[in-house]
């Protein structure tokens, strides 16, 4: 279990709606459908209405800072089966990186590495109190592109297990470049914040509004206002 998994769910029916990507932009092809993520009768380009509601607040706030800028959606509603996929991938992926063979881990190498994939991949679980935040149409993965729309650098790639993930990683650097990838971070966490979002405390582009993990940095930023999650999984 997840620190924010204690948070009750109360379940508000809300649909779960297209997210209008005229007005944004989109990675495209979909990054884990074109590897085959069995996403069935389900888009990825859904989220709860409310959700697509601040995200566009939170595009309308990035064109008064810079104009001409999008939010890019990299994945938005992710069904269990394709979070189990993509667990899946991300442990077999990591494997590969290292030159290691599943069949010749130890049992203590075998819980390590997936210890490592679960600090960016929430578990696949189907218990309706422990929803992964993407299965219930509340979580978004977004970065940003320019007025020519280029893709702006943050100094990693969305989904890396490493380091760099880490919100914060480059905000004691004194390398000029560094520290841009920084500004784009924390300009990227200014806008979605304006839109009611909370921001994944090891990831810089993740976001979420309504789900457990949004109640529970809402909880911790103000205590004693009892946020509850408004969203459990969708399916």
């Amino acid at each position: 279990m997840r620190p924010y998994h204690v948070v009750p769910i109360q379940e508000c029916g809300e649909l779960l709606v297209p997210i209008p990507l005229e007005i944004l932009a989109v990675e495209s092809p979909h990054p884990y459908e074109k590897l085959g993520a069995p996403y069935g009768k389900y888009s990825p380009y859904f989220l709860r209405q409310s959700v697509v509601d601040n995200l566009i607040a939170a595009q309308n706030y990035l064109q008064t800072l810079r104009p001409g800028w999008r939010i890019q959606i990299f994945d938005a509603y992710r069904p269990v089966a394709v979070q189990r996929f993509m667990v899946n991938f991300a442990f077999t992926e990591l494997l590969r990186h290292r030159g290691l063979v599943e069949t010749e881990l130890s049992e203590i190498q075998s819980q390590q590495i997936w210890q490592e994939v679960h600090k960016i991949w929430a578990e696949p679980s189907l218990d309706e109190k422990t929803p992964p935040p993407h299965s219930t149409g509340a979580a978004v993965d977004v970065t940003l592109v320019d007025e020519t729309g280029k893709v702006v650098d943050m100094g990693s790639a969305i989904d890396e297990l490493s380091e760099r993930s880490h919100p914060d990683y480059y905000a004691l650097s004194d390398r000029p470049q560094e520290r841009g990838y920084h500004v784009h971070r924390l300009l990227l966490l200014d806008v979605m914040e304006k839109g009611g979002f909370q921001r994944h405390p090891q990831e810089w582009w993740h976001f979420s509004f309504g789900d457990q993990m949004w109640a529970h940095l809402n909880n911790q930023k103000y205590p004693g206002k009892n946020f509850v999650a408004r969203y459990g999984r969708w399916e």
